[in-house]
């Protein structure tokens, strides 16, 4: 059984075992100096208060039906284009991010970090991927991967190792943050 400040998943849900690790690379990155930039969150908070307020503008309209015929056709114009929008920003802007970070403080770099993973259905490879928010900056290094068994992070029962798992994050930081060897 494990105890209070152990994290323990379900082996058999790839999600529980995806939504744990990905928890405990933001604790890792955070632990580092680097905040969390929450930017494009809010965005999409905004944007899906939009849609809610178009929704309810619909429902509860004065007019019955028939009369407000053209009133509804705009709020469902609407609710499509702010959905659009909303997807849009998820499929070209986040992807696979787990966390969005803010350059650290006192740091030379003018960007901060993307931080993603993927685990697939029906696999035991966890991908973690580090790599710059504004990968065209000058600052900006050659994206890190790491891609393990999550078999390697967890015992049996289920509990993280977290130990092991924090090691191979850090590792995949220092990675990234190192200098870029300059060729002569």
């Amino acid at each position: 059984m494990a105890s209070k400040g152990q994290k323990k998943a379900n082996l058999l849900d790839h999600h529980s075992i995806k939504h744990i690790l990905d928890e405990s690379v933001s604790e890792v990155v955070t632990g580092r100096g680097y905040v969390e930039d929450v930017r494009l969150s809010n965005v999409r908070l905004l944007i899906g208060s939009v849609i809610i307020v178009i929704a309810l503008f619909a429902q509860f309209y004065k007019k019955k039906f028939p009369e407000n015929r053209d009133f509804l056709l705009a709020c469902i114009a609407l609710y499509v284009i702010f959905n659009g929008l909303l997807q849009l920003i998820i499929y070209t802007k986040e992807k696979n991010a787990i966390l969005f970070t803010y350059p650290p403080a006192g740091s030379f770099t003018s960007t901060g970090l993307v931080v993603s993973s993927k685990l697939p259905r029906f696999s035991d490879l966890y991908t973690l991927t580090v790599e710059s928010a504004d990968p065209k900056s000058i600052s900006a290094n050659e994206p890190v991967h790491l891609t393990k068994s999550v078999t390697e992070w967890f015992t049996k029962d289920g509990v993280l190792v977290e130990g092991l798992f924090w090691k191979d994050v850090e590792a995949l930081i220092a990675q990234y943050t190192k200098e870029p060897k300059k060729s002569k």
